[in-house]
């Protein structure tokens, strides 16, 4: 089982930007995906990332704004998160795909890192 440590989170204005880290217990090969989930709300794809860090994805409310990274030497996912929207405020995971697509499925969700903005 893959550990996963977030951070990076706070609170935040419209259209200020944040960067939020995810460290996994282990460097195996799998594919990294953060995912979101507010308050009432299903839990939403935010981005993933192949294990390599050629390969990226985006979910539809975030493509062009946010954007998913990946540090080898510090086994470190980012997601860099610009132009923040209310609609961003949320929790937000890392999960494995233990497939390497990227595609999933998705296990092994950390514990997550509240993002809030506000007017």
């Amino acid at each position: 089982q893959v550990q996963f440590t977030e951070s990076g989170g706070g609170w935040v204005q419209v259209g200020a930007s944040l960067r939020l880290s995810c460290v996994p217990s282990t460097s195996d090969n799998f594919a990294t995906g953060w995912f979101r989930q507010a308050p009432g709300k299903e839990r939403e794809f935010v981005a993933a990332i192949r294990w390599s860090g050629a390969n990226k994805y985006y979910g539809n409310s975030v493509r062009g704004r946010f954007t998913i990274s990946k540090d080898h030497a510090k086994n470190t996912v980012y997601l860099q998160m610009n132009n923040l929207k209310l609609e961003d405020t949320a929790t937000y995971f890392c999960a494995a795909d233990k497939s390497g697509r990227g595609s999933g499925p998705y296990t092994d969700y950390g514990q997550g890192t509240q993002v809030v903005v506000s007017s």
